[in-house]
């Protein structure tokens, strides 16, 4: 028995209570269809942006053709993937998905562009965050597995209304907009371009919940403050070197091998402190958070190309209006 009993002190924190368990995979189903919602959005979105630009119908037919079964198969593997991670390195995500925006936003709005692959580099993490926050804010409330399946029932819902209606779109916009006879297709029409507004100040909400859930999940561990200070100088210092190196990668044109080093460098990161400062339930569900990334990564494949395209466009936009000032100086002088 104290042979078992040393071998299981290693072994990660397993939920053996059944409404643990529950609890658990309620919390992964709502982190799953936040994420769902997000991507379903932003593929009506980008559909819509494709079909108005003639050079990108190739793009608009493969954003068209979407699939239940692999719809419902991501769903599925994400609830699973937020069930088994733990809420402490559910945080530590969202933390540094938060410092990397955060410092990536500041970046493009000095040189007055945006990115809109950022909302779909933020799907894991967001996942991340609701579950995280649903996890501190029911923490010891006496009707929790009732509020989640509460919570359930909202967020399956909305991602069922969201899916119908990106299967409308896909089969039937083209011929509406242009007979103008179909209420949800007019109104796309209309404000399809303040669908990233509207996405950016509900995912600002979200990660602000979270920040703050985040730094309360994983200062309750710590008995002391001596304690909480070996545990956040090391991640300030990682976060602080993970941001930096992704400045530099903002520099370059970000290509698809570049997001899947991205996934690698910043899990490596917190692998390694986590190896320092952290238990060995860490390190497995690190593992466990590298392939939710990568899944996410994959299934918005298509999207995250036409996203760089455009972000693209629009760096050589602004760098040409930056541009032109310059050349016309000597002109002016030599006028003069």
């Amino acid at each position: 028995m104290g042979l078992l009993s040393y071998v299981a002190s290693f072994l990660p924190e397993v939920p053996w209570s059944p409404w643990g368990s529950v609890d658990s995979f309620l919390q992964g189903l709502v982190g799953a269809c936040a994420v769902s919602v997000l991507y379903t959005l932003m593929k009506v979105h980008l559909y819509i942006m494709c079909l108005n630009d003639p050079e990108r119908q190739k793009k608009a037919a493969q954003l068209s053709s979407s699939s239940r079964l692999r719809d419902l198969l991501h769903l599925l593997l994400l609830t699973f993937i937020y069930s088994l991670l733990g809420p402490r390195v559910g945080a530590l995500v969202v933390l540094e998905f938060s410092l990397r925006a955060v410092s990536m936003i500041l970046s493009l709005h000095k040189q007055g562009s945006r990115s809109s692959q950022l909302f779909l580099l933020c799907q894991f993490s967001l996942g991340c965050g609701v579950t995280c926050s649903l996890d501190y804010l029911h923490e010891g409330a006496p009707h929790r597995t009732w509020n989640l399946l509460l919570a359930v029932g909202l967020s399956g819902l909305i991602v069922w209304q969201t899916r119908r209606m990106c299967r409308h779109v896909a089969a039937m916009y083209q011929l509406h907009s242009s007979k103008r006879y179909c209420g949800v297709c007019l109104s796309l029409l209309a404000s399809w371009h303040d669908i990233p507004a509207v996405l950016w100040r509900a995912l600002r909400v979200a990660f602000l919940v979270s920040d703050l859930a985040a730094v309360a999940v994983i200062n309750r561990d710590f008995l002391s403050t001596a304690e909480a200070v070996r545990f956040w100088t090391p991640l300030t210092i990682c976060y602080t070197l993970l941001v930096i190196y992704m400045q530099e990668e903002q520099h370059q044109n970000p290509t698809e091998q570049m997001a899947y080093q991205t996934v690698f460098v910043r899990m490596g990161g917190l692998l390694i402190l986590m190896m320092t400062v952290g238990r060995w339930a860490d390190i497995l569900h690190i593992f466990i958070s590298l392939i939710g990334e990568l899944w996410c990564l994959m299934h918005a494949g298509v999207m995250l190309d036409v996203c760089r395209e455009e972000d693209y466009a629009e760096r050589l936009s602004t760098a040409r209006k930056v541009s032109k000032p310059r050349n016309l100086r000597p002109e002016t002088t030599l006028e003069e």
